[in-house]
């Protein structure tokens, strides 16, 4: 049994931060799912636009779509769309096995409609009717624009998982919108039981922007200590939503609990460990979606223990010397999400831009 093995026995998911065509055709993917454990899958702009613009995988399809279509977005979300699909099926197995908890690959709307209420709810419900498949999410940003977004596809009956989250106050607006969206779906007298939600917490990038200021402050005993700290306080609130009598009434109709997933947990900083942010928040009911190289560090000399609830004063109190130090934690991670937008934008603009290059050429 190798750490990943170890980390599922924990009852923490690890889901795979990476889809393209060369994972699915190899046969990796498969491997991943039955030697590690592997129980689900994210994608997102700037996973796509390595995979079609780093590969030939995609220029076939580019060429024969090409042929009735101009419009590069619709050309790439037909393609995201064959992706997703095939991706879904093979995970179908993880999806049945666990009876709906895990097996899900994860879809993104256009990061262009990040600010854009109706645009998002439009644009899921239209990748929801396309992708047809009961296992797979359609990811919506977690900006305030998006929080009506969530409750409304939820009700719908969408999987949603909440992306681009840093913020603990964002986090608990998402829990409203969340159970929100069931009740509202309970109340047009249409069934939760086979309906699932994450929230995306991003970690490292919190680290990223907050280690300098406090390295430039004289506070270097909170180098590296935010993102967990933010993270053991998060899964707390996950705790308090799931011990709710709100929440109880709704798991009493079936519906399943909105786990926390950990997202951006790859190391950025080298001083620190390469699977800093996997061994550091392993808990009950949550998932960890890793790109493949943290993947290949953590089975190689990861080590599996349940740390995620230990050490819940020391993290409290981080949060709080953060304070005293004249950093506001809320402002940070209000700068994330625009900072995460951009950086989507930017890489979903690239996207397009590859295969509109890619059909000049051909032309």
């Amino acid at each position: 049994m190798n750490p990943l093995n170890k980390i599922r026995k924990l009852d923490q998911s690890i889901w795979l931060d990476l889809l393209d065509r060369e994972i699915m055709n190899s046969g990796k993917l498969q491997s991943l799912i039955d030697d590690d454990d592997l129980r689900g899958l994210t994608s997102n702009p700037s996973i796509f636009e390595k995979a079609i613009s780093g590969s030939s995988d995609y220029d076939d399809d580019i060429t024969k779509l090409s042929k009735n279509e101009d419009d590069n977005a619709v050309i790439f979300f037909d393609m995201a769309i064959d992706d997703i699909q095939r991706a879904a099926d093979i995970f179908k197995p993880v999806y049945e096995e666990t009876k709906g908890t895990d097996g899900f690959v994860s879809l993104e709307v256009s990061p262009l409609l990040a600010r854009d209420t109706e645009g998002t709810i439009k644009q899921a419900q239209d990748l929801w009717k396309r992708v047809d498949r009961k296992n797979v999410m359609i990811k919506i940003p977690g900006t305030k624009e998006g929080l009506p977004a969530i409750r409304k596809c939820l009700s719908k009956g969408i999987n949603v998982n909440v992306t681009l989250l840093f913020g603990l106050p964002r986090y608990r607006e998402i829990t409203e919108a969340f159970m929100s969206g069931l009740e509202d779906r309970l109340k047009a007298d249409k069934p939760i039981d086979n309906l699932a939600s994450v929230a995306s917490f991003f970690l490292s990038r919190i680290d990223v922007m907050v280690d300098p200021m406090l390295k430039k402050n004289n506070a270097d005993d909170l180098v590296g200590e935010i993102a967990v700290a933010s993270a053991k306080k998060a899964y707390q609130i996950y705790l308090e939503v799931i011990a709710s009598d709100r929440f109880k009434k709704l798991e009493a109709k079936g519906a399943q609990r909105q786990r926390v997933l950990w997202a951006s947990t790859s190391t950025k900083d080298p001083s620190f460990s390469d699977v800093k942010y996997v061994e550091n928040i392993i808990g009950r009911e949550t998932i960890n979606t890793l790109p493949m190289e943290t993947i290949d560090a953590f089975r190689d000399h990861g080590e599996a223990a349940r740390t995620l609830t230990r050490g819940i004063d020391h993290a409290n109190k981080a949060m709080d010397d953060l304070k005293n130090t004249g950093i506001d934690i809320d402002e940070i991670t209000k700068n994330l999400v625009d900072e995460g937008i951009e950086k989507f934008n930017k890489a979903y603009d690239k996207l397009l831009k590859s295969i509109a290059d890619q059909r000049r050429n051909k032309n």
